[in-house]
């Protein structure tokens, strides 16, 4: 008799350690698989393989029974399949905690409800997006968070490029660089360079 383990989350995005973490130390090898519970035996992957290796005696683990899947039609048939070849299901935690060699009135309701909290969750789902909706606002995720950091950097190096020039900023001789223009500055400064003959600048040095 061998411990056959199956993790199973709905994304690529979703944390696969805690499943691991109770799995790993109890059973000789563990399938991992991430695709919707709703899919069929025949479409995911790892539950696939797992019924493949699985042989007569051995326990098909899970953390929890929604692991085998959040679709009841599909979830009876694949345990019916198990208990026929004489394999049986052994849930850690949860309501239906325990091993299970046949259909029971725990293990059947058990899937009812992980079908029924899929349902839950894709109602509530779509009314917030509604509502984000109505509001004017776009539902999902955020943007990243490096996304959001670097935006301000930017913002900064304009801030810096687009008002005064480094030259003002630190100011011309007798100019206060808060008070003059840029454009001023460079006029008084090609002026006084190269005064035309006969002619005085029209802006003379200002010293305080």
């Amino acid at each position: 008799m061998a411990l056959v383990g199956l993790v199973r989350v709905s994304t690529d995005r979703q944390e696969v350690q805690r499943q691991h973490d109770a799995l790993d130390s109890v059973c000789v090898r563990v399938f991992e698989e991430a695709i919707s519970g709703t899919r069929k035996a025949t479409d995911r992957p790892g539950l696939r393989d797992a019924l493949d290796y699985l042989r007569p005696g051995d326990l098909l683990t899970v953390q929890e029974v929604d692991r085998l899947g959040r679709n009841l039609l599909d979830g009876l048939l694949t345990l019916s399949e198990l208990f026929q070849r004489g394999i049986s299901v052994k849930v850690l935690d949860g309501v239906a905690a325990g091993e299970h060699t046949e259909r029971s009135l725990i293990l059947d309701p058990a899937l009812a409800l992980a079908e029924d909290r899929r349902r839950d969750i894709s109602r509530k789902t779509k009314n917030g997006l509604d509502a984000a909706a109505k509001r004017g606002s776009k539902g999902g995720r955020n943007r990243a968070p490096g996304v959001r950091a670097r935006r301000p950097a930017r913002g900064r190096r304009r801030g810096a490029a687009g008002g005064q020039s480094g030259r003002a900023e630190r100011g011309h001789p007798g100019l206060g660089s808060s008070s003059v223009p840029v454009a001023r500055v460079v006029a008084w400064r090609n002026l006084s360079r190269a005064p035309a003959a006969g002619c005085r600048p029209r802006f003379r040095r200002v010293t305080r």
